[in-house]
C-alpha cells in the first residue's frame, strides 16, 4: 500500500517499500521522486485544513453511489494535491536551494508512473477514465509542474 493522509487523526502514513516499488516497478527512482510523493500527502493535509476534503466527502454522499462521479471528485483532490505539492517544492527551491540538475523531471516521471492511465495498462487493463481516482499521468504531470512554476496555490483550484 502506498502512502495515505488520514484526516481522523491529520498523520501521514508511509510503507517504505512503496518507494522500493516506486524505483524499481515503476521506474521513477530519486530523492525528489519521494519527496514528491511526500509532498502530495502533506498537500491533502492542506485541504483537510482548508476543509476541502469534508466539502468532496459531503459531495460524495450525496450522491447516493455514483462512482463515476465521485471518482472525479476524487480526481480534482488528487490532482490538487499534485499542485501543492509544487507549491512545496518551488518555494523550498526559493528559500533553501534544494533542486539538483534531474529533480523536477524525477517529480514527473514519479507524477506519470502513478498516474490512472499507467497503472491501468501496466496492469493490462483497458484504460477507463470514469475509474480514475487520482487523474490521468498527463494531468498529474501538468497540475505539478503549475504549482513549481506559478508557487501559487490560488493556481491550484483543480475545481473550477
Amino acid at each position: 500500500m502506498g502512502p495515505f493522509y488520514c484526516p481522523a487523526d491529520q498523520k501521514v502514513y508511509l510503507d517504505q517499500s512503496f518507494f522500493e516499488e516506486l524505483a524499481k516497478n515503476h521506474s521513477a527512482p530519486g530523492d525528489f521522486a519521494q519527496a514528491y510523493v511526500l509532498a502530495h500527502e502533506v498537500g491533502h493535509h492542506i485541504q483537510n485544513l482548508q476543509g476541502t476534503l469534508s466539502k468532496v466527502q459531503k459531495a460524495k454522499q450525496s450522491w447516493g453511489g455514483s462512482s463515476t462521479k465521485a471518482n472525479a471528485l476524487q480526481v480534482r483532490v488528487e490532482l490538487q494535491a499534485d499542485c501543492y505539492a509544487g507549491v512545496w517544492a518551488h518555494h523550498a527551491h526559493k528559500k533553501f536551494g534544494i533542486l539538483e540538475r534531474g529533480d523536477v523531471e524525477e517529480a514527473l516521471r514519479a507524477a506519470a508512473s502513478i498516474g490512472d492511465d499507467t497503472l491501468q495498462k501496466k496492469s493490462g487493463r483497458h484504460v477507463n477514465p470514469d475509474g480514475f481516482t487520482h487523474g490521468s499521468a498527463k494531468q498529474r504531470m501538468e497540475w505539478l509542474r503549475r504549482g513549481l512554476k506559478s508557487g501559487d496555490m490560488r493556481q491550484c483550484n483543480t475545481f473550477q
